[in-house]
């Protein structure tokens, strides 16, 4: 709790809110993330908080995927971000971009994460009824949402990261493989295989009604 309270403080020096990452920050046209990185190495606080709210959503979408637990990203997204601060001078635009960097240090953190603890599934809330004139159709979104997170949750940590990033965050394979530290190749074989994994389980479950 105290940790989380002192990135919290952290952050409020830096002039950024952690609990709302859609803050509106006004600039009148903004500089490329590598242009960015480059001020943010310099210690400018205003390029960091330009980065946050540019980023922020897509770090704690692949960590919530991953984790399943909101809370849990959302303490990953924070942390992820102290890391870009404290390290924006080891990044090189001449290797990657931000975004595959950002990537690679949201998975670090998550993989660090649920290699210390069991996974848990995550819990199903009850549906608020719907009475407008979509209320079927986004009855069937939901209801293969929650197909799918019941599906992704019976992969590895991995494997839902590979899927994560090529297939919901649309990287490309060699931006995915770059993120997740692996070779071209290696990286098509983890998809390969999270990819034949997770059509078993949308079977399992739809011909069980079971978890995988």
């Amino acid at each position: 709790m105290e940790a989380a309270v002192a990135r919290e403080d952290r952050f409020a020096i830096l002039g950024y809110d952690v609990r709302r990452p859609e803050q509106q920050i006004d600039v009148m046209e903004e500089p490329s993330d590598e242009a960015l990185m480059a001020e943010v190495s310099a210690q400018r606080q205003h390029a960091f908080r330009v980065l946050m709210r540019r980023h922020m959503p897509r770090a704690l979408r692949v960590a919530e995927r991953i984790v399943r637990d909101p809370a849990e990203a959302d303490d990953i997204g924070q942390e992820a971000f102290m890391r870009v601060w404290t390290h924006a001078a080891s990044f090189d635009p001449e290797v990657g971009k931000f975004t595959t960097w950002l990537y690679r240090i949201v998975l670090n953190l998550t993989f660090d994460r649920t290699r210390r603890r069991t996974f848990q599934a995550l819990e199903e809330a009850g549906d608020v009824p719907d009475t407008g004139p979509h209320a079927v159709e986004r009855l069937i979104a939901d209801e293969e949402l929650r197909l799918l997170n019941r599906a992704m949750a019976g992969l590895s940590d991995r494997q839902r990261g590979a899927i994560a990033l090529f297939h919901m965050e649309g990287l490309s394979g060699e931006e995915a493989a770059n993120a997740m530290n692996l070779s071209a190749k290696a990286f098509e074989s983890l998809l390969g295989r999270a990819r034949s994994a997770l059509k078993a389980n949308v079977q399992k479950i739809q011909q069980t009604g079971s978890h995988v």
